[in-house]
């Protein structure tokens, strides 16, 4: 299973990759994705909308489940995926490329403390199996 060494992940396996700009991106594990299965919608929030870490942001329906998406930090929505609306799938083919879920900015480095480094979440995602 494939766990990116540049990115920081939350205990809810959404992944978070700081830009050059400051922003952060935000997804969906692969863990996360497979866990789910196929998944056939996914719910973004509206760019603007203010985020605490924590919060729910949207959801991703599978044929299985609906789950809730969980903000990792705090910041502003700058900017979605557009793509997931027509092609959800991108979240099981491209968790980590195509199925970036959320951009926020003004993002404290402060919310990054209580992010997972590679190491931390692939021994959470080993306890979890």
């Amino acid at each position: 299973m494939s766990v990116p060494k540049d990115l920081l992940y939350s205990k809810d396996h959404e992944w978070v990759k700081k830009e050059a700009d400051g922003a952060v991106r935000v997804g969906i594990t692969e863990f996360a994705q497979k866990e789910l299965g196929d998944i056939v919608f996914v719910e973004l929030p509206e760019p603007g909308d203010q985020l605490s870490a924590g919060d729910s942001f949207g959801s991703v329906e599978s044929v299985k489940t609906v789950s809730e998406l969980y903000a990792p930090v705090s910041g502003k929505v700058a900017e979605i995926n557009d793509s997931l609306e027509d092609s959800p799938e991108f979240v099981n083919e491209s968790p980590y490329d195509k199925a970036w879920m959320i951009k926020l900015e003004a993002v404290s480095d402060e919310d990054f403390s209580q992010l997972l480094d590679a190491d931390a979440y692939e021994k959470l995602i080993s306890e979890d199996d």
